[in-house]
C-alpha cells in the first residue's frame, strides 16, 4: 500500500513533469497551471510531513502555511491568482517559468527532490 507521503510526492512529480512538457509545447496556460497544483501539493507534502495532516483545501492550506510557513505562504499566495487567471486569460511564457522557478525554489526549501 502506498503511503499518503509517496502518493503526494508521486503528484508532485508528475505536476511539474507535465509542466515542463506542457511548457516546451508552448501551452503556457496549461504549464502554469499544472506548476501551481505542484506548488499545492507541495505544501501539502510539507505539511503532511510536519504537522502530520493534509489540508481539506485552499483556504485550509493557506491558513496552515501563513501561520507555520510565512516564506512558503508569500509565494504561494502570489501565484495563487496567476493560477486562477490561467482559466481566463492567455498567459506567458515569462509566467510559467517563474511558477517552475517557485516550484523548484519550495522543493530546496523543503527538501524535497523533483528529479
Amino acid at each position: 500500500m502506498v503511503s499518503k507521503e509517496e502518493l503526494l510526492a508521486k503528484n508532485i512529480k508528475e505536476f511539474y513533469s507535465e509542466g515542463n512538457s506542457a511548457l516546451m509545447r508552448s501551452s503556457f496556460n496549461s504549464a502554469t497551471s499544472l506548476f501551481f497544483k505542484a506548488l499545492a501539493v507541495l505544501a501539502d507534502w510539507l505539511i503532511l510531513y510536519k504537522e502530520g495532516f493534509i489540508p481539506k483545501n485552499h483556504a485550509d492550506r493557506f491558513r496552515v502555511l501563513e501561520l507555520r510557513y510565512p516564506e512558503i505562504y508569500q509565494l504561494l499566495d502570489k501565484d495563487f491568482p496567476v493560477y486562477q487567471d490561467s482559466y481566463s486569460l492567455v498567459l506567458t511564457k515569462e509566467i510559467a517559468e517563474a511558477l517552475r522557478n517557485d516550484v523548484k525554489t519550495i522543493a530546496k526549501k523543503t527538501g524535497f527532490e523533483l528529479d
